[in-house]
């Protein structure tokens, strides 16, 4: 048969547009929420508090150790005056130096007890600023996890902040045209509801293997412009711009395969002789295969029989069968 054009096509897909980056939060500590200040859809800023734990216990935990902070400090207060007296009488040999040597101890003991109960005091602020969760990010609230009232354990999820300044279009596409993409290909993405508004963007990301289900990939696409009306959710559609071209298609009866390679016969009409070319195959279609280089328009390959011949053999084509 001789290769002709597929003709232009113009595929399209439906999409979403998601947050590249969303931080799931929680509190770092065990308590019980006595406060949730946002709900799902609220836009919130960088260092606005979301949600803050009961926090009687942990404030309990720093009045005591401020206490025995000052405890500690009393006793630096007085072991560093008891070595200083020493230190007078050794000096007037009213006192022995075992005496002062034990007075030495004492300070530095009391010094210690003194560093022991700062880094305390401070652990124990730190836990109890773990109570309150604080947006680390300018964002949307896209899910909240619990409620005012509920006891929460250390590490759970409370709050979804969705960083809104970075948006994407996210799209399930054909398994035979994701192997086909690579990362940068152009796409034209538009509103589904106005599809005026548009944005382009490029391919970020592609899922490594397709859904066992659905035999689709992901694809995620970073927008070069962003439109206000592009919220997170909105649904979208996305054209790949350079699917918009001619493509050729074979019967897979013409594709011969080896060493992991693809090829097919071409005919030489002038000498009546076969030579094999190498070939890129973009896609299956069950029984036919889109052919990406290789050959051109016009070019005469042989459809059938292709395991059967070999290199430089002469051939003869059947006038009625050839197209």
């Amino acid at each position: 048969m001789v290769v002709v054009p597929r003709g232009a096509e113009m595929v399209s897909f439906t999409g979403t547009i998601q947050p590249r980056f969303s931080h799931d939060l929680g509190f770092r500590v065990l308590g019980r929420i006595v406060s949730r200040n946002v709900d799902v859809g609220q836009t919130v800023k960088a260092g606005q508090l979301l949600a803050s734990l009961d926090p009687v216990v942990l404030t309990f935990a720093v009045q005591q150790l401020e206490a025995e902070l000052a405890k500690a400090e009393a006793q630096l207060v007085f072991a560093t005056a008891t070595r200083d007296r020493k230190k007078a009488l050794v000096a007037q040999k009213a006192a022995s130096q075992a005496d002062l040597d034990t007075a030495e101890e004492s300070l530095a003991g009391a010094n210690a007890a003194v560093i022991r109960a700062r880094a305390s005091l401070d652990k124990a602020k730190e836990q109890l600023s773990y109570a309150r969760i604080v947006s680390e990010t300018d964002g949307i609230v896209t899910a909240t996890n619990a409620e005012v009232g509920q006891t929460v354990n250390a590490g759970d999820t409370v709050i979804t902040v969705a960083q809104a300044d970075i948006r994407e279009a996210m799209v399930d596409v054909p398994d035979e045209m994701a192997r086909s993409l690579k990362i940068g290909d152009p796409f034209k993405t538009s509103l589904q509801v106005e599809p005026s508004i548009q944005a382009d963007g490029r391919v970020r990301e592609i899922a490594p293997q397709a859904d066992a289900a659905t035999r689709t990939r992901r694809i995620r696409i970073t927008l070069d412009t962003l439109p206000p009306t592009f919220r997170i959710g909105t649904t979208v559609i996305v054209s790949p711009q350079r699917m918009e071209r001619t493509s050729i298609e074979l019967p897979r009866s013409a594709l011969l395969k080896a060493d992991n390679r693809a090829f097919v016969w071409i005919v030489d009409e002038k000498a009546m002789t076969v030579s094999r070319r190498r070939v890129e195959v973009a896609g299956d279609g069950g029984e036919t295969v889109q052919i990406t280089s290789g050959i051109d328009v016009g070019t005469r390959v042989v459809t059938a029989g292709v395991h059967s011949l070999s290199e430089g053999q002469k051939i003869k084509i059947d006038p009625e069968m050839a197209p």
